[in-house]
C-alpha cells in the first residue's frame, strides 16, 4: 500500500517572535547595565531549557551560598542607601526590583534617580510598567536612555513598537543596538525584517554573534531558505562557506543554548548528509524538549534502521501532541500489520491534526478492503483540500465505474498540482478518444517529469510522425527507467540504421555485440518476448547455438510462436526433428502458418499423408500468402495422392 505517512521536509512557519519584558539596569558606577543581562532571564520569556536537580546537593549548597552573599549585599546596600549613598540606593532598588518586592524598590528608586542616576531611571521605568503605568515608564526611559543607557533605549523602543510608532521603535532600538545592546540588537532586526528591510540580517547577525540563542535560530533560518532557493535556481555564488553551511554554525550555536527547534533543523541537516547518528542525538535532544517534530523525524530515523517498536514510541509521543505525519506513520504501521481498525484510528487523528494525508491514506485502506464508496468519499475529502494523489485517485475510482466525465476533472486537476501519474493517465484518456494531439501533450508532460512509460508513448508517436532523434531520446529515457517495450524498440530502431552484418554459419566464433543487441538482451532479459527471439536470432547469426536455443526456449514457454517455430528449426538442423515437430505443433496450435507447413512436410515426408494434408490445409488458412500459396500446392498434391 502507497501509504503518504512519510517524513516531512523540515521547513519551519512563520517567525518566533521573543516578548522580552524591559530590564532592570545596574548603576552605570558598576558597569553600567549589568543587572539588565542578568534580569533578562526573569523579564524576557527564555524557556526554562535546564533546571536545577533539587537531589543534587553540591547545587543546594552553592544555591544557598549565593543566597546568603545576596543577602549580605543587600544588608551592605541598605546601610549605604540609609546613609545617604546614591549609588547604593540604585543598586539597592534594583535587588528589591529583580526580587518583585515594588513597594521596596520604588522609593529607593526614585530617590536615586531624583539624584540623577541614569540606571535608576531606567529600572524605575521597569517598575512603572509592571505597575501598569506605561506612559510614565516611557517617560523615565526616556530620560535614562538620553543619558546613555541602553537598557532604557531599547525599552521605550519596545514601547514604542507595542503603540505602532515605527518610526520612533527603529530609532531607540537602533540607539540600543549600535551601543551594543544584545536584545536592542535583536528587537531591531526583528522590527526591519517585519518592514522588510535587508538590514536586518546584519542586526539580527549582530545579536547573534552576542550569544542570543533566537536570533541565531533566526539566522540560522534565513540562511537557510537562501539556500534552498539557490539550489532550485542551481545558483552557485562561490561564496565560502556556503549558505547552508553558515546556517548548520549557527543551528548549533542556537541548538547548544537549547533551542528545541534549531536542534531539529540542525538534525535535518545531519540526516540529509548521511550523519545519522549526531543526526539522531539532535532530534532525541529536540524531542526531549517537547518538539513533536523532532520526535517524529527520530521515528522515522530509527524505522529506517529496523527498530520499528522504538520508532513507534515516538511516533506515539509526537502524534498525541498533535503531529499529523506521526499519527499517519502509526496508522501505515498498524496497516502493515493487519490491525486495520487501529490504523484507520491513527488516519483520523491525523485529518483531526490537519493533515490531509490521513484522508488519502483512510481511502487507501478502505479501497484495499472493497469499501468503494468509503474510499470514493475520502478521496474526495483529501482531494479537495488539495491532495494532487488523491484527486489522480479519485479520477481512477470514478473510471473504473465508468464514469469518464467525472474522472477528467480530477485528473486535469492533479495534473496541475504537479502529478505525473495524473498527467499520464489524462494522456490515456485522451488517446482512448482518438485525441492523439491533447494525448501527446499530456504524455509529454508526463514525460518530462521522468514518467517511464509516458516517455514510451511520446517515442512511440514520434516514430510513427518519423521523428527518429526525438522518439529515440524519450525511448533511451524509458528503456533506462526500466521499460522492456522501450528498449525493444529503441533496439529495433537502432538495429535499422546499422550496416548489414556478415553472414556467419552455425558453430562459428562471435564477434563483439552492438549497442542494439545489448538493447535487445535488456529488453529479453525483462521477460519482452519478441525481444526474446530477436537475441535468438542474432546468437544464431553469430554461430551461437547454445545461446539461441536459450532465449527460442524462454520465448516460446512464455508463451511466442516464434519463438516456438525458430525453436524448432534450430532443432531440426541438429538433427531432432522429432522434437521440432513438438515445437512447431505449438507454434501452429497458436496460429504460425509456417510452422503448421513445416508440419505438413515433415508428415508428408513420413508417409502420414492424411496429417500431412490436414496441416497443409491449416497452413492455407493461416497465410501469409507465399505460405499459403506453397501449402495449397502440398495439400492438392498429397491429396491426388492419397486418392491414386
Amino acid at each position: 500500500m502507497d501509504v503518504m505517512g512519510d517524513k516531512a521536509t523540515l521547513f519551519g512557519t512563520g517567525r518566533f517572535v521573543r516578548s522580552a519584558d524591559r530590564l532592570v539596569d545596574r548603576p552605570a558606577e558598576q558597569s553600567a547595565d549589568m543587572s539588565a543581562h542578568r534580569l533578562a532571564h526573569q523579564f524576557a520569556d527564555h524557556s526554562a531549557d535546564s533546571s536545577v536537580d533539587p537531589s543534587d546537593q553540591a547545587v543546594e549548597q552553592a544555591v544557598e551560598r549565593d543566597e546568603a552573599g545576596e543577602a549580605a549585599e543587600e544588608a551592605r546596600q541598605r546601610l549605604a542607601a540609609e546613609a545617604g549613598d546614591v549609588q547604593a540606593m540604585s543598586v539597592l532598588g534594583a535587588m528589591l526590583l529583580r526580587r518583585g518586592d515594588l513597594d521596596g524598590a520604588e522609593p529607593q528608586l526614585r530617590a536615586a534617580t531624583a539624584a540623577g542616576d541614569r540606571a535608576a531611571a531606567n529600572n524605575l521605568g521597569v517598575l512603572l510598567h509592571q505597575r501598569g503605568y506605561a506612559e510614565e515608564a516611557a517617560g523615565w526611559w526616556r530620560i535614562a536612555a538620553v543619558a546613555g543607557s541602553a537598557a532604557a533605549a531599547h525599552a521605550l523602543g519596545r514601547h514604542h513598537r507595542e503603540r505602532g510608532d515605527e518610526p520612533a521603535a527603529e530609532y531607540w532600538l537602533r540607539q540600543a543596538a549600535e551601543q551594543g545592546h544584545v536584545l536592542g540588537a535583536y528587537a531591531l532586526a526583528d522590527l526591519l525584517e517585519h518592514r522588510g528591510d535587508d538590514g536586518a540580517e546584519q542586526w539580527m547577525r549582530a545579536a547573534a554573534e552576542r550569544g542570543h540563542r533566537e536570533a541565531a535560530y533566526r539566522l540560522a533560518r534565513t540562511l537557510d531558505r537562501r539556500a534552498l532557493s539557490e539550489r532550485k535556481a542551481g545558483a552557485d555564488n562561490g561564496v565560502e562557506p556556503s549558505a547552508l553551511e553558515e546556517a548548520e554554525q549557527w543551528y548549533r550555536q542556537a541548538a547548544a543554548r537549547g533551542h528545541r527547534r534549531a536542534a531539529l533543523h540542525l538534525g535535518a541537516i545531519l540526516e540529509r548528509r548521511g550523519e545519522l547518528k549526531e543526526a539522531g542525538r539532535w532530534y532525541l535532544t529536540s524531542a526531549k524538549d517537547g518538539e513533536a517534530r523532532a520526535a517524529c523525524a527520530l521515528g522515522f530515523l530509527l524505522r529506517d534502521t529496523g527498530d520499528t517498536e522504538s520508532a513507534a514510541v515516538w511516533w506515539l509521543r509526537a502524534a498525541q501532541e498533535g503531529d499529523g505525519n506521526a499519527a499517519n506513520a502509526l496508522g501505515a504501521l498498524h496497516a502493515e500489520r493487519g490491525e486495520t481498525q487501529t490504523a484507520e484510528r491513527w488516519y483520523r487523528a491525523a485529518m483531526d491534526a490537519g493533515d490531509v494525508n490521513g484522508a488519502y491514506n483512510l481511502a487507501l485502506l478502505c479501497a484495499e478492503q472493497g469499501r468503494t464508496a468509503q474510499a470514493e468519499q475520502w478521496y474526495r475529502r483529501a482531494a479537495y483540500a488539495g491532495h494532487r494523489e488523491a484527486a489522480n485517485a479519485l479520477a481512477i475510482l470514478l473510471l473504473q465505474g465508468g464514469d469518464a466525465t467525472g474522472a477528467e476533472p480530477w485528473f486535469s486537476k492533479a495534473a496541475e498540482a504537479g502529478s505525473v501519474d495524473a498527467a499520464f493517465n489524462l494522456g490515456i484518456l485522451y488517446a482512448g478518444r482518438g485525441e492523439d494531439d491533447t494525448a501527446l501533450g499530456w504524455y509529454e508532460r508526463a514525460a518530462a517529469a521522468g514518467h517511464t512509460e509516458a516517455a514510451l508513448q511520446v517515442g512511440i508517436a514520434r516514430l510513427r510522425q518519423g521523428d527518429e532523434r526525438t522518439a529515440e531520446r524519450h525511448l533511451r529515457c524509458a528503456a533506462g527507467g526500466g521499460s522492456a517495450e522501450a528498449a525493444y524498440r529503441l533496439a529495433m530502431l537502432l538495429d535499422a540504421r546499422r550496416p548489414p552484418a556478415p553472414a556467419h554459419e552455425l558453430g562459428e566464433p562471435s564477434h563483439e555485440k552492438s549497442e542494439c543487441e545489448e538493447w535487445y538482451e535488456r529488453a529479453a532479459s525483462q521477460g519482452h518476448r519478441r525481444a526474446q527471439v530477436r537475441v535468438g536470432m542474432l546468437a544464431a547469426a553469430r554461430g551461437d547455438v547454445v545461446e539461441a536455443a536459450r532465449w527460442y526456449r524462454e520465448a516460446a514457454e512464455g508463451g511466442s510462436r516464434n519463438g516456438a517455430f525458430n525453436l524448432g528449426l534450430l532443432l531440426a538442423r541438429e538433427g531432432s526433428e522429432p522434437e521440432a515437430a513438438l515445437w512447431w505443433t505449438r507454434a501452429a496450435d497458436a496460429g504460425h502458418g509456417r510452422a503448421a507447413l513445416r508440419l505438413a512436410l515433415v508428415y508428408a515426408r513420413q508417409g502420414e499423408l492424411a496429417e500431412g494434408q490436414r496441416w497443409a490445409d491449416r497452413a492455407v488458412s493461416l497465410g501469409p500468402a507465399e505460405v499459403a500459396e506453397r501449402a495449397a500446392r502440398l495439400r492438392d498434391a498429397l491429396r491426388e495422392e492419397l486418392s491414386a
